[in-house]
């Protein structure tokens, strides 16, 4: 979870990743700050996140990212 929050307040360091839930919903990550996220996380993670993954519910929180990322992982 480090190395995410890490990649998350590189983005935006104002904003408390820990606690936020509601990063699409409050329109605190915008397109271009998901595809530095896919890329970022892509890399560091080794996963591959698809289109089926880019939805609301995955990138509202770190939490829901890093649920993602932990599912990606298990299906490699």
């Amino acid at each position: 979870m480090d190395d995410l929050l890490k990649i998350l307040n590189e983005l935006h360091p104002d904003v408390d990743f820990a606690a936020e839930e509601h990063l699409i919903d409050n329109m605190i990550l915008d397109s271009m700050d998901i595809v530095s996220l896919i890329t970022e996380i892509s890399e560091v993670f080794d996963v591959t996140i698809t289109a089926r993954d880019i939805v609301p519910e995955n990138f509202n929180s770190a939490k829901a990212l890093y649920e993602l990322i932990a599912r990606l992982e298990d299906e490699a």
